[in-house]
């Protein structure tokens, strides 16, 4: 008996020493990534030619290697958890979770930007101000509809969405394999099937790892990258009230709001966004929360601890549905349009505007400037002065690195909050199948 105990002890102190490095090592880590940042900022800010030169081409470098990733991790992901789990209740209770909390988080933004709107006031543009900037708007977007959007994402092709990076389509025909996996026959071939793709999803893990690994470098580039285009003026001549309430309700929801509510479920925000800054750092510079759900899939497990069956269903389902930053831009964008275009808006249809926004920025796909065509082909097809979002593409830079880095954040949030509610029930489903398997 007594040898019993000691050993217990011995294992539980060898697990303490194992959590003990492995956080030191991610204190380690995290500092690296800082340094990282701010010497990188101070090289671009010194506006050395050369350098900015070779920074440019590793922050491409390190958004490619984002990009081929991504993809691929989305797909696998989404069809190894729902062949898993598509039989199973636990599926439509994450799945539950995942989208009430996306909903809550996504109407808040939402209405925070229409209520600093409100208070702001943003006043109407010159028109010769509108008319110029007509000339930067992208022309073959301006004529596309709301409905060729949707349209859009219905693949008629297995092989299109993957090679040019549809999101929403890849979506689609993963989730439909993954159910597919789950409710068809137990033959040999669906096993010999299943793990051909969980050995594929392994060989993705490990690149991604590899991919963290030198992820430092990446971070020192983007970061020279960003703040050599600020000491340039590429990031200026915003449009004052208007900048000033999108980027105080991206703000307000960061820092305020998402805290909150992982507060509210009894969790500690600062240890939450401490585990997953690796994540939200290169979705502030890739503007991709889609590029960036490799590092967001490895932060969440490495660092947060998060259940594998919660971070690989709902962070591929957050990074295409959960738009925290993009609902509020849409709706604000859409409410400066129509008053610029003389549109008389009561609050009841502003209120309206609000669900419009919501249901658009889940509809829209977790790529650069993905907020800015789907406002641009929303506003066109009720004919606001779509003009104006030719003036604002200059400024969006900033706006839509902030936005990514809030959306990366929610889907953080999110998939910690559904693990916590979840986690009892997943630990004794954990125990049960590793006694099934003695």
């Amino acid at each position: 008996m007594s040898n019993d105990v000691n050993q217990d002890q011995v294992r539980e102190q060898a697990r303490e020493i194992i959590h003990g490095n492995k956080g030191r090592k991610n204190s380690r880590q995290f500092a690296l990534w800082m340094g990282a940042l701010v010497i990188g900022a101070i090289l671009g800010w010194m506006g050395i030619p050369a350098l900015n030169q070779l920074f440019d081409f590793i922050a491409t470098v390190f958004t490619r290697l984002f990009q081929f990733i991504a993809i691929p991790t989305i797909a696998l992901a989404v069809i190894t958890t729902l062949s898993a789990l598509g039989a199973k209740k636990e599926t439509g209770r994450i799945f539950a979770h995942a989208v009430t909390y996306t909903l809550l988080t996504t109407i808040c933004a939402a209405a925070i930007g229409l209520a600093l709107y409100l208070w702001i006031a943003p006043g109407n543009l010159p028109m010769d101000l509108i008319n110029q900037g007509t000339a930067a708007v992208p022309q073959k977007l301006e004529k596309v509809t709301y409905y060729d959007h949707f349209l859009s994402v219905i693949p008629n092709n297995i092989l299109q969405p993957f090679l040019s990076g549809n999101v929403l389509s890849v979506m689609l025909i993963a989730a439909a394999v993954g159910l597919a996996l789950a409710f068809m026959p137990k033959t040999e071939n669906r096993d010999v099937l299943l793990k051909g793709i969980q050995g594929l999803q392994e060989v993705l893990f490990t690149l991604i790892r590899a991919l963290l690994w030198i992820l430092p470098v990446g971070i020192l580039a983007f970061a020279a990258q960003l703040s050599a285009q600020i000491e340039a003026g590429v990031i200026v001549g915003a449009i004052g009230k208007y900048t000033l309430v999108v980027l105080a309700g991206n703000l307000i929801q960061f820092f305020i709001v998402i805290p909150l509510f992982l507060a509210a479920r009894g969790m500690n925000p600062l240890y939450v966004f401490r585990k997953m800054a690796p994540a939200v750092a290169v979705a502030l510079f890739t503007k991709s929360s889609a590029g960036t759900l490799p590092v967001t899939l490895a932060s969440a497990e490495r660092n947060l601890k998060v259940h594998t069956q919660v971070s690989r269903f709902v962070l591929p389902i957050c990074t295409t549905i959960n738009m925290n930053g993009c609902a509020a831009f849409i709706l604000v964008t859409s409410l400066f349009l129509m008053q610029n275009g003389g549109m008389e808006l009561t609050l009841g249809e502003m209120i309206a505007w609000l669900f419009v926004a919501v249901l658009a920025a889940v509809g829209n796909a977790g790529v650069p400037m993905g907020c800015y065509f789907l406002t641009l082909s929303l506003m066109s097809s009720v004919g606001a002065p779509i003009g104006i979002m030719g003036i604002i593409l200059p400024i969006y830079t900033i706006i839509d690195m902030i936005e990514t880095a809030e959306n990366v954040w929610s889907d953080s949030a999110v998939c910690a909050m559904t693990d916590h509610d979840l986690a009892d029930e997943l630990d004794k489903e954990d125990h049960a199948k590793a006694a099934l398997e003695a």
